[in-house]
């Protein structure tokens, strides 16, 4: 048989070593044009805009 513990890990042990595996949200920065946020280098979704042109036209709300 393998070596066993003697005693149970803690609960505050156990997440103490897992306290690295915490998430991080996503890096966001404000756009320089519509100033909404947005992923790094990535199209802005609000103006449709990167690096100063914009690329993609943005799609307005629809009405029904």
């Amino acid at each position: 048989m393998p070596p066993l513990p003697k005693r149970r890990t803690s609960k505050a042990r156990h997440r103490e070593r897992r306290s690295h595996l915490a998430l991080t949200p996503p890096a966001t920065e404000p756009c320089p044009r519509c100033h909404a946020l947005k992923l790094s280098h990535t199209v802005c979704a609000n103006c449709g805009t990167y690096g100063g042109e914009e690329v993609i036209k943005p799609e307005g709300k629809k009405r029904t």
